[in-house]
């Protein structure tokens, strides 16, 4: 299979649910426990940063504290998951609300390779983390490692609590539905519900008519196409990118693009990574991990000067697809 086709490309927040709700989907983390007392009243939503500074609000859910000079879409992860925390505090439970920001020690630094030092000493060890969990089960640190667990099963913003800690199964689906709502009967039936629900509203307002969403939905597809030609069109990427497709070619890389909007993650997302790779044993995937280490730092550096240039661009042309 091709490396992680399902995650998104540039890991920024935690991955672990994506509320379908509103046209700016938010990616939350999914914590929750049983909390014997319930909260009574309505309470602000907060905000929070990576290094956990937090208030507690009059019902005694956490609530994150925004970071100074946090963007748009930051500020509202932080909003969505104050909101699931004072809601699921509502509902009888404490739900831990976490938001991963990028720095020198994410676990996901390898992945997009934007900060390169970062990158650097984060492929050093684990490549483009497609073995690090077998090889090294038991580091924090890890892409997808789960310490005391099953490799491959952590929260995938590397972030461990214990909201669910000796559940029962009938406490486990209270939680559930307190989260997302009853379950659907069937597949066509499933919506985004309970304290989700109420967090996406917070976000991004109630949803939209049929029309409405078709309307805002083919706005930003036009808006993206149109960002995807500003950056391939680009005199500067358009050479650079020629530079790293030249340079992993002379190291025996396949290249399969040399469109700016797919450079930069073209070699770690078309790697043939097995189905059990996270399953495997320490022995297995060793030398695995070994191979993609070099190919991983083969890549950084023949694309050094590419994503310099182009990250700070995208960032002013943000794109999403196939080859972004």
């Amino acid at each position: 299979m091709n490396a992680h086709k399902s995650m998104p490309k540039r890991v920024r927040v935690c991955v672990a649910t994506a509320l379908a709700i509103g046209l700016l989907p938010v990616l939350t983390a999914c914590g929750g426990s049983s909390d014997k007392t319930g909260a009574s009243s309505d309470s602000t939503v907060g905000g929070a940063n990576a290094a956990n500074d937090s208030t507690t609000n009059a019902d005694g859910a956490v609530q994150l504290t925004v970071p100074d000079g946090a963007d748009a879409e930051t500020k509202k992860t932080y909003i969505q998951q104050n909101t699931l925390a004072a809601c699921m505090k509502k509902q009888g439970f404490t739900y831990t609300p976490h938001v991963v920001t990028a720095s020198g020690d994410d676990s996901f630094a390898g992945l997009d390779a934007e900060d390169y030092a970062a990158a650097k000493k984060s492929r050093e060890k684990y490549g483009f983390g497609n073995y690090a969990a077998a090889v090294y089960p038991n580091d924090p640190n890890a892409p997808f490692s789960n310490p005391g667990g099953k490799a491959g099963e952590k929260r995938a913003d590397g972030v461990a609590d214990d909201d669910e800690k000796g559940f029962t199964p009938a406490q486990q689906k209270a939680y559930e539905e307190a989260l997302v709502g009853p379950q659907a009967k069937s597949k066509a039936d499933e919506k985004v519900g309970g304290c989700e629900l109420k967090a996406s509203i917070a976000v991004n307002g109630h949803a939209l008519s049929a029309a409405e969403q078709k309307k805002a939905e083919n706005a930003k597809a036009e808006a993206n196409r149109a960002n995807g030609l500003e950056l391939n069109g680009d005199a500067q990427l358009v050479q650079l990118a020629q530079g790293y497709a030249t340079c992993l070619k002379a190291q025996g890389i396949p290249v399969s693009t040399t469109q700016p909007t797919g450079m930069s993650d073209m070699v770690r997302m078309e790697q043939n990574v097995p189905e059990n790779h996270f399953s495997m044993s320490k022995a297995e995937a060793l030398p695995l991990l070994t191979k993609e280490i070099d190919l991983s730092l083969k890549d950084l550096e023949c694309g050094k000067k590419f994503r310099a240039a182009y990250f700070p661009k995208e960032k002013a042309h943000p794109y999403y697809g196939d080859n972004a």
